[in-house]
């Protein structure tokens, strides 16, 4: 589909992946304090964009499983590695697995991943079980109000967020979150300055 957009040049695609490109330039080991994470990027990891400051996350409910009222404050003082996904999303099979081998892996962070859009419980359940999740949680953003207020305009994307609940970090598309280099940059946050 083309656009009008400077001319008819870009198409939609194209707009978009330049906007990636862009924001991971802006954002990529601004702050010095993020030169060792920085320098433990290798593979997919090339590809999450450091924060030069934490951008606030907005208090939403998520639902579990149970219907029951969630929220990202129930995870404060953690590390987190928050993931938007949907059962609909192919990358998101591919990647789930590495989620949940991360959390295995690394218990002392909280990894949560949110389904967006309209997942049902029993899709999200079919899901875990065709690809053998474990460790992670049932959370469910119906309405879109995290995705929305955070930004997130395809999937996966995947974000830390600090021990204070704000994000410092972000990956769009999907990544192997338990290789080495994801490990080490998490163990590098976890162990701070």
């Amino acid at each position: 589909m083309s656009g009008t957009f400077w001319g008819g040049a870009f198409r939609v695609g194209n707009v978009r992946k330049l906007l990636v490109v862009l924001y991971t330039a802006l954002t990529l080991g601004a702050n010095p304090g993020w030169s060792e994470v920085a320098s433990l990027r290798d593979g997919d990891m090339k590809k999450l964009a450091l924060h030069e400051t934490p951008v606030p996350v907005p208090e939403v409910v998520l639902l579990d499983a149970d219907d029951a009222k969630r929220s990202l404050g129930d995870y404060r003082g953690k590390w987190v590695v928050l993931n938007f996904w949907a059962t609909c999303c192919a990358p998101c099979r591919y990647e789930m697995p590495s989620l949940d081998r991360l959390q295995a892996a690394m218990p002392e962070i909280a990894v949560v991943p949110v389904a967006t859009r309209r997942n049902a419980v029993a899709g999200i359940q079919r899901f875990y079980a065709e690809v053998a999740i474990a460790n992670l949680p049932v959370l469910r953003d119906v309405k879109m109000d995290l995705s929305r207020g955070m930004g997130v305009l395809g999937l996966p994307v995947t974000v830390i967020l600090n021990p204070e609940g704000q994000e410092v970090a972000r990956l769009i598309g999907d990544a192997e979150w338990d290789s080495a280099s994801a490990r080490a940059i998490m163990a590098a946050l976890v162990k701070g300055p």
